[in-house]
């Protein structure tokens, strides 16, 4: 299992893990896999060891946007919907 890394290096890396989405979102890693699986939050695939890299900034502005919908009472279909159309 590897070390994990400290907020601030995180918060100055360009690629993120999903875990590391967890910490700095405090959102559930079962929400953000679900959000990953649905295609509402783009990764690339590191190809030596298949993880999940997030493009930081970008996935965060996703999830902040997409939580925002959800609390406006939108249902992930059309969540799904509106992020399709931007």
């Amino acid at each position: 299992m590897s070390r994990q890394r400290s907020m601030e290096v995180i918060q100055q890396s360009e690629y993120v893990t999903i875990g590391e989405l967890v910490r700095l979102t405090d959102m559930r890693y079962s929400t953000l896999k679900f959000y990953t699986e649905e295609g509402m939050i783009s990764f690339e695939q590191a190809e030596h060891n298949l993880t999940r890299r997030y493009r930081r900034e970008e996935s965060l502005e996703r999830i902040y946007y997409i939580k925002s919908l959800r609390e406006q009472g939108k249902t992930i279909p059309e969540i799904k919907e509106i992020l399709k159309n931007n």
